[in-house]
């Protein structure tokens, strides 16, 4: 069989952002799609869209066609079930976003599974995928799926249901059939259980590659990065293990190698991304609405509180104070910023009412309209500040009123935004702890058997310097380098660090960060709750 590279597009891939679990940087993933001549790919990484934004402009960038979608989990019964096993084990399922309400329903879905369904693993369940399917494909996903899981024990009208119902879901054009071939063998006996089912449920096939890592070589790593996050080592018996080096990205020859006799399922994958379009609205100014008075808009009302708080700072308005109030004011106007000015004014006036403490720091106190607005207590007529410094026409980002609050009631004031904007339109932002220098040594060293004592050593060769590499360590560090010319063992945990270096470990809340949006927040992206808190926080980062 004969396929030109663009004839097969990967669709179950898996990133950096299934934590502990892909190996594969956004980057290199795209890079590779590129250099086997796809145009287009998929990220689905498991229970969250952490990735999404950053896979979408990456892929942009290559000329490579994003879809965006998840390896969601569906919960055995219903996803507010969570009693011992019988809810422990969720059935995998991958969801494509088709268009932008399927992009929506799927931020919903994610959303939902963390914050309603969440028991061991992020979950949804059949009623809910129902309700948020428009604009959705779906595929059945691998061993894990609710299909395969039945054909594993043989009953067939189980599997028949299952798909069944998934086809009813989705509409029987919008959900796939699985094959994939890593070289298991209970994925050879799956594959012929579904060629048989396909036709007798009126499913169509598709040919998918389970991709945990970008290159073949990264199998080992990859099998080091699981041990970093089930907490064993290469050792221990019964671990979490892939058996084969076959997670990675395969080109259209390598999978026609793979699939000699399934050419219109391997198509199928190609059918598959050219029934996606999803454009992202990235870049786009979507200030909150704030309220005020009738027979006013943000704009005159900003005006009128600036002038007001102009006469209450000053007493007598001269030529000189109007002058700088309307010429920053038409700046801020004509750039539409009027709303984030009253917004900033409003809670730092609550903060203010409740004693909280509250300062402002940067080039905001350049501004007669922030010493106005009561925002910053520092006169910048005083002190002969510049507000081109804050904002000036040319300036191609909003202006960063960058405002710190008393850490022990920080979180009041997240709750009065909350309480004023809506629950859904507010959220504190996620970030991602990756794996350091030092510290992928010592997860490595633990996972190669290697005692504390030893890894320790190789550990603190590193140069104590902020955000250092291993690379550049090597270069600038001379017992660093010793130890690795000199030990073999020292240079395994060294290549191993290597690949898990700045790959993401674990999402946390972001110390500051909050978000408030014009519409309901999962409209734009997926939640989850904070960490420690039943807050909730973004699943992309700043």
């Amino acid at each position: 069989m004969t396929l030109a590279p663009n004839d097969f597009t990967h669709l179950h891939v898996h990133s950096e952002f299934s934590l502990l679990d892909g190996l594969g940087r956004i980057t290199e993933l795209v890079d590779a799609a590129a250099a086997s001549g796809m145009d287009s790919m998929a990220i689905t990484d498991h229970g969250a869209l952490y990735g999404a934004v950053a896979f979408y402009q990456a892929a942009k960038n290559k000329a490579i066609k994003p879809i965006i979608g998840v390896e969601t989990y569906v919960a055995p019964r219903s996803m507010t079930s969570k009693e011992g096993k019988a809810d422990s084990q969720p059935h995998h399922l991958i969801l494509l976003a088709k268009d932008h309400r399927g992009y929506q329903n799927l931020c919903r879905l994610v959303t939902d599974a963390h914050v309603e369904g969440y028991y061991y693993k992020p979950r949804i369940d059949h009623e809910h995928l129902a309700r948020y399917s428009e604009g959705l494909i779906g595929l059945s996903a691998c061993l894990g799926g609710e299909v395969a899981k039945a054909l594993e024990v043989d009953d067939w009208d189980l599997a028949r249901a299952a798909a069944g119902r998934y086809g009813d879901i989705f509409g029987k054009d919008r959900f796939f059939l699985e094959l994939q071939d890593h070289g298991l063998p209970e994925q050879t006996r799956l594959n012929g259980q579904l060629l048989r089912l396909a036709p007798e449920v009126g499913l169509p096939l598709v040919v998918t590659n389970d991709l945990h890592y970008v290159r073949e070589s990264q199998s080992e790593a990859h099998d080091v990065l699981l041990c970093v996050g089930t907490g064993n080592n290469l050792d221990t018996p019964g671990r979490l293990k892939f058996d084969t080096h076959e997670f990675y990205v395969k080109s259209a020859a390598q999978m026609a190698a793979l699939f000699p006799d399934q050419r219109d399922a391997i198509l199928n994958s190609r059918r598959i991304a050219e029934m996606t379009d999803l454009q992202l609205p990235l870049g786009q100014l979507r200030i909150p609405h704030f309220p005020v008075p009738d027979g006013h808009t943000t704009e005159t009302w900003l005006r009128e509180e600036c002038q007001r708080g102009l006469e209450r700072r000053y007493g007598t308005v001269t030529p000189e104070l109007q002058t700088r109030l309307d010429y920053e004011l038409g700046v801020i106007l004509s750039m539409g910023y009027a709303g984030y000015f009253l917004i900033v004014a409003d809670f730092i006036a609550f903060a203010r009412e409740q004693g909280i403490q509250t300062t402002c720091r940067g080039s905001a106190p350049g501004s007669i309209v922030t010493y106005t607005l009561g925002i910053t207590p520092v006169d910048p007529i005083l002190y002969q500040l510049p507000f081109e410094r804050f904002l000036n026409p040319d300036r191609v980002t909003m202006p960063d009123i960058d405002v710190d609050f008393e850490d022990g009631r920080r979180d009041e004031v997240i709750a009065y935004v909350g309480r004023k904007y809506g629950q859904d339109h507010v959220a504190q932002i996620i970030t991602f702890g990756t794996m350091l220098a030092r510290a992928a040594i010592r997860d490595v060293g633990r996972v190669l058997g290697h005692s504390y004592g030893e890894v320790d050593r190789i550990a603190k060769a590193i140069p104590n310097q902020l955000g250092i590499k291993l690379d550049e360590a090597l270069e600038i560090a001379p017992a660093l380098r010793e130890q690795v010319e000199g030990d073999p063992a020292v240079r395994r945990i060294i290549d191993f660090a290597r690949h898990l270096e700045g790959v993401a470990r674990n999402a946390s809340t972001h110390a500051a960060g909050v978000v408030i949006s014009r519409e309901p927040l999962t409209e734009l992206m997926p939640l989850q709750k904070a960490t420690n808190s039943d807050a909730l926080m973004t699943q992309y980062e700043m």
